[in-house]
């Protein structure tokens, strides 16, 4: 697993492959989009690129990394570090290698339009070809289609609205765009209701999972389905008995978390028609508390389970896939600093679980950077392997998010001291938010996701 934006070695290619396209391309802009597995989409604004032309660029990019260029940093200034490679000036949001050849290897392969710029090829199987995620490349594109329709392409244009006393416009736009999704998901599952028996709402960390699933379940009442909530976090086990990485840290992200016996049971209950008793799992102290709550699914009812794993199919593996509902939910973005300075996923996500850690779990951003690398891995092993299995999926990013999230934010990391272990991760997210103009959260609808974070709304805390 590797953080395409994060990795000195990986944003040292990205440097290259705008180098090469500029110098190929002259009349051409290139715009960094979004992350496909182990790699990043790149495609032109104005055309689109001939599978003989991603050719041509990944052999000028692996010419450029095979002579070993150096790559000089002239200044860090506006939130750039700004280099100069072979007499070009190309500015990064993140820091790169002092030299072209200080890469990890590469494939640039033709798609979309376009070309991926791949990382993954060590890590897959001996001559695995890269096999694009189609379903998250379409919710990456439709989020992008979007913000063409409302004018808006970097975050210079959202901070536009905010200076000129129109956020609330911004913001009736973002929430309308989530509402009507919403809606367009309820119709959906309306229509498969004949068969359907379980609703399964799954994505990675900080996705915005649970105020998705609340505005969810709203719709689905107004469709005239009643819906019966099972969460995921509830069956964790306790502390004591959570498995370890290898690093020796609690893994709190692997399906043996959970207590899959009882899991699995009580789901294969709840789907004959019987009741269970529902633990309550205590997260500030890590334990399973003494009370339980009944739950019973009746025969015109939709278990909603929600949670983490709940597309692993280890997870139901003697119910008919025709009974299921799949939704994947994550915070995809779509809105870069420029066109060559893509916000990552991961950054937003992180930012968002640090938030609300400090809130709801009490922990300071020092423990979030801490336990970080090893939700990522247990994302990419858990979770992000049966995305492509949803019948549907939402992206949960807001266009004014980190606009809003911003002072929540900055409060966490300013608590991050200067010999931390952690400081250059702080520093790191503290620069990312300096793009973003603070805007005042007051008329947020109640019912937004950005409250599953700050608190308020629809948590009711």
């Amino acid at each position: 697993m590797k953080e395409t934006d994060l990795n000195r070695d990986l944003v040292t290619a990205k440097i290259g492959v705008i180098k090469v396209t500029r110098e190929l391309f002259p009349g051409e802009l290139l715009k960094v989009k979004y992350s496909i597995q182990e790699g990043v989409f790149h495609s032109f604004v104005h055309s689109v690129i001939s599978i003989r032309e991603v050719k041509k660029i990944e052999e000028g990019v692996k010419k450029w990394v095979a002579e070993d260029h150096p790559i000089e940093l002239l200044c860090q200034k506006d939130g750039y570090y700004h280099y100069q490679t072979g007499g070009m000036t190309i500015k990064s949001t993140y820091p790169v290698n002092p030299r072209s050849s200080m890469v990890v290897p590469f494939d640039i392969v033709p798609f979309g339009g376009g070309f991926i710029v791949d990382f993954g090829a060590v890590s897959r199987a001996k001559g695995a070809p890269l096999v694009p995620p189609y379903q998250l490349s379409a919710a990456f594109e439709k989020g992008l289609s979007f913000l063409e329709n409302i004018g808006v392409e970097i975050v210079a244009d959202v901070n536009a609205f905010i200076l000129s006393g129109k956020s609330n416009s911004l913001l009736d736009m973002a929430e309308a765009l989530h509402e009507k999704e919403i809606s367009d998901i309820a119709d959906m599952i309306l229509e498969q209701r004949r068969a359907l028996r379980v609703l399964l709402i799954s994505g990675p960390s900080s996705s915005g999972k649970t105020i998705f699933a609340q505005r969810l379940l709203t719709q689905l009442k107004v469709n005239g389905l009643k819906s019966v909530v099972l969460s995921l976090g509830d069956y964790f086990v306790d502390l004591d008995r959570t498995p370890r990485d290898g690093e020796g840290k609690y893994d709190f992200e692997t399906l043996h978390a959970l207590d899959l016996d009882l899991l699995k049971k009580h789901i294969a209950q709840l789907d004959e028609g019987q009741t269970v008793e529902m633990p309550q799992f205590d997260f500030a102290n890590g334990i399973r508390r003494k009370e339980t709550k009944p739950l019973s699914v009746g025969p015109s009812d939709v278990l909603v389970v929600e949670g983490l794993h709940a597309l692993n199919p280890e997870l139901m593996p003697d119910i008919d896939r025709r009974k299921l509902f799949k939704v994947f939910v994550s915070a995809l973005g779509g809105l870069n600093i420029d066109l060559s300075s893509r916000i990552p996923t991961g950054e937003l996500r992180l930012l968002r679980r640090i938030i609300k850690d400090n809130r709801t779990r009490g922990i300071g951003a020092e423990m979030t950077f801490e336990r970080w690398p090893s939700v990522r891995r247990g994302e990419y092993a858990n979770v992000f392997a049966y995305q492509e299995d949803a019948d549907v999926m939402f992206n949960t990013s807001l266009i004014y998010e980190l606009n809003a999230l911003r002072p929540f934010a900055e409060k966490c990391l300013h608590e991050v001291k200067s010999d931390s272990p952690h400081y250059e991760s702080r520093e790191r997210l503290l620069n990312l938010l300096t793009f973003f103009e603070p805007m005042d959260i007051s008329k947020v609808p109640f019912n937004s996701i950005i409250w599953e974070f700050t608190g308020g709304g629809l948590t009711g805390v």
